[in-house]
């Protein structure tokens, strides 16, 4: 009876810990199309948590329930560490393959990060053996070191943990050559995650910057089309694919019947139109409600603090010019606008999945902001014509359409802070309100 209870005690640890290492557990490479098809660097946010994390472009991002704070690196497939057994009761083996000669550090590391055991050999290149015994129940992970180079892997121990863990040398296989085709280590960057979470990614490459949403199921490789987006000042913006399978290419709807858009992701901020014409910037708030010629301005006249923010605010009459946008974009129209509606469900409901989470530019309670659509709407509020002042943030944020409903009214579009429809309205021209652009 007691044998039993442990054999099934012992079951009941080793499918645990293998699922809770399993959960949730999906690696994520990156590359590049379009403009560039390398990554620099990718910045990785939790929209669903708050949190963020900034990894290289040749980075794996692994997505895990469970964080040890040890960050792991891997190389290719062909230089995994690997364990046999895993799980293991009393020892196992451990194997990897080393790409070039220099001394080696193996190091086993507890969830916490807390160092177990270590060992210090000088390895040739090649294949390598080692054991390691006496380890507690639990998971762990063990990091393989040699110069630059670095990978690792998890084992699962169901052991009493009776002795001084140890990790003891085997044998060797020795290569002579050196592989032509080695690719080198690359980082294995943790982050946590729970089912359901969704992620805005933003890849960057020199000038070039995409920004996609995501709610990872499995292991992939999300590819970022970048795209150049830079005005006469400048200025390279972010952009955003909406209304497809974003991330992979394959499943793009370049016919648009599926909405698929490339956006602006960000508020426009030039002082220049793109045939090299320089926009009136109005600092006096009494000028600003007579003019009927294209003008700008910056959120309460201080560009210092609120350019990068929230970009320009511009009067319709700068719209109507047709060259605002960066060559290859345009400001986009009601129909432009309504297909990004249609395409995240309805002007009903498409309020929330474009405005940026959180309170920090949007007012309590921010109503079912999950930025889904990667569009990351702010709260800058608009310039009002009637005195040329600033109102309107943190409750609203407002942008030109092309569409001119009588002489003297223009349409645009609102989100709202307590509201998840998007309010589409006309009003004055003289009225100075945000911009977005979209690829032609």
């Amino acid at each position: 009876m007691i044998m039993e209870k442990k054999i099934c005690t012992l079951s009941i640890f080793l499918f645990l810990a293998i699922g809770y290492i399993q959960a949730q557990d999906y690696l994520i490479n990156f590359s590049g199309s379009g403009a560039s098809t390398s990554v620099t660097s990718v910045k990785v946010e939790n929209l669903t948590q708050g949190t963020t994390k900034t990894i290289n472009g040749d980075d794996v991002l692994r997505l895990m329930s469970i964080v040890t704070g040890v960050e792991q690196i891997s190389e290719n497939e062909k230089s995994e560490v690997s364990f046999f057994p895993n799980p293991m009761i009393n020892s196992t083996r451990l194997q990897f393959i080393l790409p070039e000669e220099g001394e080696t550090v193996i190091t086993l590391y507890d969830l916490s990060g807390r160092e177990i055991c270590q060992t210090k050999n000088m390895l040739h290149q090649g294949h390598h053996f080692y054991r390691i015994e006496n380890i507690n129940e639990g998971i762990y992970l063990v990091k393989v070191s040699s110069g630059r180079n670095s990978i690792s892997g998890r084992l699962v121990s169901s052991g009493s943990g009776q002795g001084s863990a140890k990790i003891e040398y085997e044998n060797s296989t020795i290569s002579l050559d050196k592989k032509s085709d080695s690719k080198g280590f690359m980082a294995e960057i943790q982050m946590q995650y729970n089912t359901g979470d969704r992620l805005k990614i933003t890849g960057q490459s020199g000038n070039y910057s995409t920004i996609l949403t995501d709610v990872p199921t499995a292991s992939k490789t999300i590819s970022f089309n970048f795209v150049d987006c830079s005005d006469r000042d400048g200025n390279n913006y972010s952009v955003v694919a909406i209304g497809s399978a974003k991330g992979e290419t394959e499943n793009i709807d370049a016919s648009g019947e599926k909405g698929y858009q490339i956006w602006m992701a960000e508020n426009l901020e030039t002082a220049t139109l793109n045939d090299g014409t320089a926009i009136q910037l109005v600092n006096n708030d009494a000028d600003w409600g007579t003019l009927t010629t294209p003008a700008f301005g910056w959120y309460l006249n201080n560009a210092v603090l609120y350019k990068e923010v929230y970009g320009g605010y511009y009067n319709w009459y700068t719209i109507n010019t047709g060259k605002l946008c960066p060559a290859g974009w345009r400001v986009p129209n009601d129909a432009d606008w309504n297909t990004l509606f249609n395409s995240l469900g309805g002007a009903g409901v498409a309020g929330g999945k474009l405005k940026a989470t959180g309170l920090t530019y949007w007012m309590s309670p921010n109503t079912g902001a999950t930025n889904e659509s990667g569009f990351t709407g702010l709260a800058g509020g608009s310039r009002y014509p009637s005195i040329g002042s600033y109102s309107g943030a943190p409750y609203l944020g407002s942008w030109w359409t092309t569409t001119q409903v009588d002489p003297g009214y223009g349409s645009f579009k609102e989100l709202q802070f307590d509201i998840i429809v998007v309010n589409q309205a006309a009003m004055s021209k003289s009225y100075g309100r945000n911009v977005r652009c979209i690829k032609e």
